[in-house]
């Protein structure tokens, strides 16, 4: 398609259209229509009247959206027209579906051309063939050159007209550059005589085909031409009144690019250029549909890498991304070919293996896999150390569907992930059963609190000296209506992976704090509540303001509120932690390490924040009695916090022996078996009592 400068050629717009219509008015078996810049019909000839219906009279003046365009198409043909105006954005021909006056469908093939007349006013013509007639068209259309000549001129395509046995005896042109070979190199000669051997097998095919073949047959080659590769189609039909085939070749080349790059978007991740999920998935289908003939065994590795998040959170994404290409790298070196890789999302991948034998073996898989993921990550000059978690199912022991096999690699993989990652685990039955329970706590945990199943507990502190209660922990339990009683240990991970932990550490606060309320009325004392912070909850953009409100609400000191925070939510190094410490200090809440000892580095988060009180951990206080190492590091860890200012907490005292110790070592306070089981808000109180009047006496 082209728009011709025509404007040193008339002298006026009139001669102009004048000359137009008489070439157009020669031939009514063509709808040719004429428009104006703002789409309205300057030109509807004869063929225009028979193809849509519309009279002259009826078109002209009328807008095209308004006459042949369906509704859905409007918007479009409004925008690629106007392109072609302010643009030159060309209006490609193809087929498309119009409808006539009635709103009847018309086939049509449609080509358009641009005129631009002496007035810089642009004039598109449109030449209309109906498809379903165009033999009945041919046979009633006797071409003049020069209108041969102007449809040809709209239309990119090559037209080769060839002898029954492929020689070429004509052929049509508008733009020579699509042309393999010179015409005289190819007119009166084979088709297969001009073309490369492979394509020229194609063409000798389809010409044997389409002579015994009622209609078109279509086929896509590619040829390496001076500008490039380009893909093209063919379209081949018999005309055996002649004895001759007509082939048009059209350019497909900006088609195949846009069809192979949604292919590649649907089907290939973008960051990694591996399968993605879908793809992945669909190719484990089809292993699985083979195996059922060869009976071939196949093993799906479900890989996560470990800590992938914090590389993310603290050198940000564009380093997380060139961690997950490089994985895919060693990924790729390490399977074979005939192995599928792909990336489910985040940092997921899979790998699909088929054929298991001692040659390939799961287990040595997973091991080469671990192994090649131990050597440090070189990135933008920083040395990063990333493991795997790897879960792996095997097909038809751990299933025989996709989304079996998935499933249970994935529960495999978070067995791994428990039992200290840079890990692989086979599937079980026994994690089946444990995957099951967390849905099943899941599930449940949505809507307990609207139906208050949980309740809070609150267990006794003592000062070791005077024996006296000095505060409590409060410590949640939650009691299903549909499962029982459920653990702390089962469902905080849980709550804390959906964000659930949130609304519910929020209720835990306020009954907390409303509960030291009445308590401290009752008793006329001044006590403290020691609560658990979970890490999720440190990402809460309203913790501060909520705590500072609750302890209003509650008519309660912040001095009277501790917030126990385990090594875990310091581990992040994120700095919203510290921010939240440093403005829960300020505030005047006290903070208190938890479960210390059991991390890596507690001396060094001791100095680095303002910590008020320090929990030993039960395990510690467990073996006091026991072995001198554990007596050694609690006496230790009591006179470290002792030096930095900080009172003490000994969890998980049950005997007096441990008692006796804890004294010894000048420990401050202690909570345990001992001296009560956690309990109930009312039963609490009435132990507190009790409890205060024995000890006066």
């Amino acid at each position: 398609m082209r728009s011709i400068e025509i404007s040193n050629l008339f002298a006026n717009q009139n001669t102009t259209n004048d000359t137009l219509h008489q070439l157009f008015d020669a031939v009514d078996a063509i709808s040719v229509q004429g428009y104006d810049e703002d789409r309205r019909v300057i030109y509807w000839n004869t063929g225009s009247e028979k193809l849509y219906g519309f009279s002259k009279e009826d078109a002209l003046g009328a807008k095209i959206e308004k006459l042949i365009i369906p509704e859905p198409m409007s918007e479009f043909v409004i925008a690629a027209h106007r392109d072609w105006v302010k643009k030159d954005i060309e209006i490609p021909a193809s087929e498309i579906t119009l409808c006539d006056k009635d709103g009847n469908d018309v086939n049509v093939f449609s080509s358009h051309v641009m005129f631009t007349n002496q007035f810089n006013k642009r004039q598109m013509y449109c030449i209309d063939i109906n498809l379903t007639d165009i033999r009945h068209a041919q046979a009633q259309v006797v071409f003049k050159e020069h209108m041969l000549e102007t449809i040809f001129e709209a239309t990119p395509d090559l037209f080769f007209l060839m002898e029954k046995n492929g020689t070429i005896i004509d052929y049509y042109a508008s733009n020579h550059k699509n042309l393999f070979v010179t015409p005289e190199e190819f007119v009166g000669k084979s088709i297969s005589e001009t073309l490369p051997t492979d394509i020229s097998k194609v063409f000798s095919r389809y010409i044997e085909k389409v002579r015994h073949h009622t209609g078109a047959l279509t086929f896509e080659y590619e040829l390496t031409l001076p500008h490039g590769v380009t893909y093209f189609e063919a379209r081949m039909s018999y005309l055996p009144q002649y004895e001759q085939i007509l082939t048009i070749v059209r350019d497909i080349t900006e088609q195949y690019k846009s069809s192979e790059v949604i292919r590649r978007h649907a089907y290939y991740d973008a960051l990694t250029l591996l399968p993605n999920r879908f793809l992945a998935l669909d190719r484990l289908s089809k292993m699985l549909e083979d195996s059922k003939k060869s009976h071939e065994r196949i093993a799906v590795f479900f890989l996560d890498l470990d800590d992938f998040k914090k590389v993310n959170d603290s050198l940000g994404h564009e380093v997380g991304d060139k961690v997950l290409i490089e994985s895919a790298l060693r990924l790729s070196r390490t399977m074979r070919k005939e192995d599928t890789i792909g990336r489910l999302g985040g940092d997921e991948f899979i790998v699909l293996s088929k054929g298991l034998d001692k040659q390939n073996d799961p287990l040595e898989i997973a091991e080469n896999l671990l192994k090649v993921f131990r050597e440090p990550f070189q990135i933008d000059g920083r040395e990063l150390i990333l493991t795997l978690s790897i879960g792996i199912a095997v097909s038809p022991e751990n299933g025989h569907t996709v989304s079996d096999l998935l499933r249970n690699a994935d529960t495999a993989m978070y067995q791994a992930k428990s039992l200290g990652r840079n890990a692989y685990s086979f599937f079980t039955k026994e994690m089946n059963i444990a995957m099951i329970r967390r849905f099943e706590i899941e599930e449940q945990m949505h809507g307990a609190l609207e139906r208050n199943e949980f309740e809070v507990y609150y267990q006794p502190q003592f000062d070791v000296k005077n024996n006296k209660t000095i505060g409590a922990e409060a410590l949640l339990r939650w009691h299903s209506a549909a499962l029982g009683n459920i653990t702390p240990d089962e469902f905080i991970p849980i709550a804390e992976h959906t964000g659930l932990i949130v609304v519910i550490g929020q209720y835990v606060v306020k009954q907390a704090l409303n509960f030291l309320s009445r308590w401290q009325q009752i008793e006329g004392e001044q006590y403290t509540i020691a609560v658990n912070l979970s890490p999720r909850q440190f990402r809460d953009k309203n913790l501060i303001p909520f705590i500072r409100d609750s302890l209003n609400d509650a008519n309660i000191g912040a001095g009277s509120l501790e917030l126990e925070i385990t090594e875990g939510v310091l581990m992040t190094g994120q700095s919203y932690i510290a921010d939240a410490l440093q403005a829960l200090q300020k505030l005047g809440v006290k903070l208190s390490m938890d479960d210390f000892g059991t991390g890596y580095s507690s001396l060094s988060y001791l100095r680095q924040y303002d910590f008020d009180v320090l929990k030993i951990d039960r395990s510690f206080i467990n073996g006091i009695t026991q072995n001198k190492e554990d007596r050694d590091l609690v006496k230790a860890s009591i006179a470290i916090a002792h030096s930095l200012g900080l009172d003490v907490v000994a969890e998980g005292v049950e005997v007096t022996e441990q008692l006796a110790i804890l004294k010894e070592l000048d420990c401050d306070y202690v909570q345990g078996y001992y001296f009560s089981k956690p309990m109930p808000a009312g039963q609490f109180i009435d132990f507190s009592s009790h409890y205060k009047k024995m000890n006066e006496t």
